[in-house]
């Protein structure tokens, strides 16, 4: 179990919000944090701190007027930060080669592979032969229906049909390296974590899975490594008082564990 640190970026700024209340219309969301500095300076960080495997986040879709803004602070911290974090956010296979040669280690994927409510096979697998499952982490991030998960695209405002269970992880495992899952209805809120989420991915965890969402204070955390069994890693963002809030960074830095 280890800490992954975050980098979210919003109409062109390092932000936190709540992960439900994003909306592509106006380029809307809730938010918990506003930085006035770059996400570089929160890369370079990152990477003085030997935190590895964390994700950046470009929050806005390709058609929004903040886009172009977004997707210059995400290259900064590529810049600032080569081979240590991972990049999610409009990656297709035609431009995924260009954010690794620009410095991530991997492309976060969910949207290019999830339309029409299903999995698109072939585009997955023309992402994997572009750069390699190697170099591919999976977004399956969800919300609950009818007591399921299911995975959720378009920056967590669409449902799919696919509902996220053991068998589903075993057969996408086969052309990714990790996983990325938000548990979205908790996201950015601190008010605890998606227990059954948490249990799910830690009865499987076959390859590497990164968990977020809920975490808001060391108890929370304390119960996410109990029911994960430590086979998850974790991301923590608005509770993180690098971003407002209360846990601190310094803790989580100084307690990793393998």
């Amino acid at each position: 179990m280890k800490f992954r640190p975050c980098i979210d970026i919003h109409n062109g700024k390092v932000k936190q919000i709540v992960g439900g209340s994003l909306h592509d219309k106006g380029d809307e969301a809730k938010t918990n944090f506003a930085s006035e500095l770059g996400a570089d300076y929160y890369a370079e960080m990152y990477r003085k701190d030997g935190l590895k495997g964390g994700h950046i986040i470009l929050l806005n879709p390709v058609t929004s007027e903040y886009y172009a803004a977004t997707r210059l602070q995400a290259l900064s911290a590529l810049h600032a930060y080569p081979q240590g974090m991972q990049i999610g956010g409009g990656i297709t296979a035609e431009n995924a080669e260009e954010y690794l040669e620009a410095g991530a280690s991997h492309v976060i994927v969910t949207s290019y592979v999830f339309q029409g409510g299903q999995i698109n096979w072939m585009n997955l697998k023309t992402l994997v032969a572009a750069v390699g499952k190697e170099h591919v982490v999976l977004d399956l991030s969800c919300r609950k229906r009818d007591r399921d998960y299911y995975i959720v695209t378009d920056r967590w405002q669409t449902f799919t049909d696919v509902k996220l269970t053991e068998e589903v992880l075993a057969e996408l495992a086969g052309f990714c390296d990790e996983f990325l899952v938000h548990g979205v209805d908790v996201e950015g809120q601190a008010s605890g974590i998606e227990e059954d989420l948490v249990k799910l991915l830690g009865g499987w965890a076959k390859i590497p899975i990164t968990y977020a969402g809920g975490i808001g204070s060391q108890e929370d955390l304390n119960r996410f490594e109990e029911i994960s069994g430590g086979r998850l890693d974790f991301t923590i963002g608005s509770a993180l008082d690098l971003f407002g809030g209360n846990i601190p960074y310094e803790n989580l830095i100084c307690k990793l564990v393998e």
